[in-house]
């Protein structure tokens, strides 16, 4: 066991000329990792819904970095089949999801039907390849029975959840372990889930998130609109929990049978802060750089009761022990250089996909 507290990073040599397939390579945490990935001169193969037009993706010319790229929703079935048997991947990194606590309210059945069974397809599609090596499934830390307290939740904690983005996570992590326990422990294929933080970082659009709710009210000199300002989550930069991805499926690669099993994924205890923490600490960049008159917020009334957990935070012991991940970056870095690629961006100083390198580069340095 490494006890030096010095993370641990993506072997560069590892991923040269793998072929990797990632589902919801269109979204936020997709781009970042076909952006790494390429960096690390892998073969990119990429399934996911087509991207929105201010996405990432689109902004950064994502598609021109895949071998091949498929706009494809993860619950047809019979073609996800077809499609992986095709590409006959040797590792899988599975993001595609409904992502989003809010909207899971308005769209129950799709969140339950993409994130459970959508992974069960992804899942029944893999076993049947003769390449492959590993799989990492992204879930959420929202997976755990949440007891609003202030202890964090370790990875043989309660599962559960509430709405139904929570619920629909925790349900994919049971049908993970199930494909895993059926189908693959007898193989020497590697499948893993991962349950990350709260992830924030340059390029991301999503709506009902609050940073990228504070960047474009901000830049388009409006007042931005706050909810739970006082709940607590763990705040990492995106590339915080792709290298996290990224080594455990090397592991999972080199010694499936060790590391077929679920990881937190989170930052030290000084990042897990309040929404309004956030707010006021990445406004003192927009202030710097001469945004000082858009830089307004309210509190908003949650008129509608949504529920959302008010405490969340994670144990990432198990990460640190067996895989020697560390949070790189504190909180001020995250959120300088978070702040700092908006800023950037809008300006044309560099482009985006630019943005993303120096990022990386300054990771992995």
């Amino acid at each position: 066991m490494n006890k030096t507290n010095k993370t641990n990073l993506a072997d560069k040599n590892f991923w040269q000329n793998k072929k990797v397939l990632i589902t919801g390579h269109t979204g936020f945490k997709g781009a970042w990792l076909c952006i790494l990935l390429k960096q690390f001169q892998s073969k990119i193969f990429g399934i996911a819904l087509p991207p929105e037009n201010q996405s990432l993706f689109n902004k950064a010319n994502v598609n021109a970095l895949c071998e091949k790229s498929i706009f494809l929703d993860i619950n047809n079935e019979q073609k996800i089949a077809e499609i992986i048997q095709e590409i006959n991947p040797e590792i899988i990194i599975h993001l595609a999801a409904q992502a989003l606590v809010r909207p899971s309210y308005s769209q129950p059945l799709n969140t339950f039907k993409t994130n459970i069974i959508g992974t069960a397809n992804i899942l029944n599609a893999a076993k049947n390849l003769t390449n492959l090596k590993s799989i990492v499934c992204i879930t959420t830390d929202k997976v755990y029975h949440n007891n609003e307290w202030n202890y964090p939740y370790r990875e043989i904690d309660k599962l559960g959840g509430y709405d139904p983005y929570s619920a629909s996570k925790a349900a994919a992590e049971i049908v993970i372990d199930s494909y895993r326990k059926s189908f693959f422990d007898t193989t020497k294929i590697g499948v893993a889930s991962a349950r990350a933080g709260n992830v924030i970082g340059g390029g991301d659009w999503s709506l009902d998130r609050l940073i990228p709710d504070i960047i474009k009210s901000w830049l388009n000199d409006k007042e931005v609109i706050i909810r739970s300002p006082n709940s607590i989550r763990p705040w990492q930069h995106v590339l915080e929990p792709l290298n996290a991805y990224l080594i455990l499926a090397e592991n999972l690669y080199k010694q499936p049978q060790k590391f077929s099993k679920s990881y937190n994924f989170g930052p030290d205890s000084n990042s897990q802060q309040k929404v309004i923490d956030i707010l006021e600490n990445i406004k003192t960049y927009f202030v710097k750089n001469n945004y000082a008159a858009n830089v307004k917020y309210e509190t908003e009334n949650n008129n509608n009761n949504l529920h959302e957990a008010g405490i969340l935070t994670l144990d990432t012991n198990l990460a640190k022990n067996e895989l020697n991940i560390f949070p790189k970056w504190n909180l001020q870095t995250t959120l300088e250089r978070t702040a700092n690629w908006y800023i950037l961006e809008n300006s044309n100083t560099k482009s985006a996909q630019n943005l993303c390198l120096d990022d990386i580069n300054f990771y992995f340095k």
